[in-house]
């Protein structure tokens, strides 16, 4: 099996990638379906449906994300930055909407989105790195206060100045280190294959974050901020946290590092976006929903940001991480 996976080339390789990714999707897809058949009347299995609910949300982040990378790699580098950008600009409409905003807001609203947002994924595409680590926490930042300011609207100052930038560090900033990864340049190793490298950080977060849902299911302990997360324990966040650097450490084959630093690498991208996670859990309660979209939900998934808010932390320090590590 390896010397035939060494005969293909890079293109065909990330191709087979992806028959085998939506393979295991479908067939994931399919037990899910027939198990939501089982009997509901019960207290049983009414818990039952509600467990496979819960998976089934995970299960669609799955089925997004992957089609994301697909159309990704399909349609080329550039095109693939400007769809993450799409995706971060609805992640931000959606943490904004849920936040009360004033008039003297509007043209930090407006340079948010129709001005920060492209500069930093048109540096992404440029490859201006060092510029684009500091655009949004150095410039942007001092910015939009000033903006804010010559609005003439004192009231709340500080509380939505900090809610405008808060949303444009994890929407913007954090999802814009995912399209950044195609296009770190790594000695002895092909870059058309850097998808790989893309694919390696969101599964193992996936596998980290499915594995901590399960463990607390399954553990029952007594969640350790219950306010804030009722799936979130030190256990369940060691164990999926773990999971995440095995299965990381497992994947070294396809990318280019050896298993001591895929384990590592995953280690570090697994509790980040774990830990993002539950802090944009406790943005939603303080907001007072259970998700971004504001709509009621079982799963307490159905906004975008809910599907890619662990995403939005992992990467930037993943991308980071790596570039520091390798010396890039």
């Amino acid at each position: 099996m390896n010397q035939y996976l060494r005969t293909l080339s890079a293109s065909q390789q990330v191709g087979l990638l992806f028959i085998v990714v939506f393979g295991l999707l479908l067939l994931t897809s399919l037990v899910l379906f027939a198990l939501a058949f089982r009997e509901r009347e019960s207290d049983q299995g009414k818990v039952w449906a509600e467990e496979i609910k819960r998976l089934s949300g995970l299960l669609q982040t799955s089925w997004m994300v992957a089609l994301v990378f697909w159309l990704g790699w399909v349609l080329g580098e550039t095109v693939a930055t400007w769809l993450f950008a799409i995706i971060a600009f609805f992640a931000l409409r959606e943490f904004i909407t849920l936040s009360p905003t004033r008039r003297g807001d509007h043209r930090s609203l407006i340079l948010a989105f129709f001005i920060v947002l492209p500069i930093q994924f048109g540096l992404v595409i440029t490859e201006h790195f060092e510029l684009f680590t500091v655009f949004i926490p150095v410039y942007v930042f001092l910015a939009i206060p000033v903006v804010s300011a010559l609005a003439n609207d004192p009231q709340r100052f500080l509380e939505r100045n900090a809610k405008l930038q808060w949303g444009i560090m994890v929407c913007v900033y954090g999802m814009s280190h995912v399209p950044a990864l195609l296009l770190l340049d790594f000695p002895r190793w092909n870059e058309a294959k850097n998808a790989f490298l893309v694919f390696f950080l969101v599964f193992v977060v996936q596998v980290c974050m499915v594995v901590q849902h399960v463990m607390q299911r399954w553990l029952k302990k007594k969640p350790r901020a219950p306010l804030i997360s009722t799936s979130f324990t030190w256990t369940s966040f060691a164990i999926g946290v773990v999971a995440g650097g095995l299965v990381g450490g497992l994947l070294a084959g396809i990318t280019p590092f050896k298993p001591g630093q895929a384990l590592g690498m995953a280690l570090i991208a697994c509790t980040a976006g774990s830990l993002g996670h539950l802090v944009m859990k406790a943005l939603k309660r303080d907001r007072g929903v259970t998700n971004w979209s504001g709509a009621p939900s079982v799963t307490g998934a159905t906004g975008l940001l809910d599907r890619v808010d662990a995403l939005c932390f992992a990467a930037p320090v993943f991308f980071h991480s790596v570039r520091w590590y390798f010396g890039l």
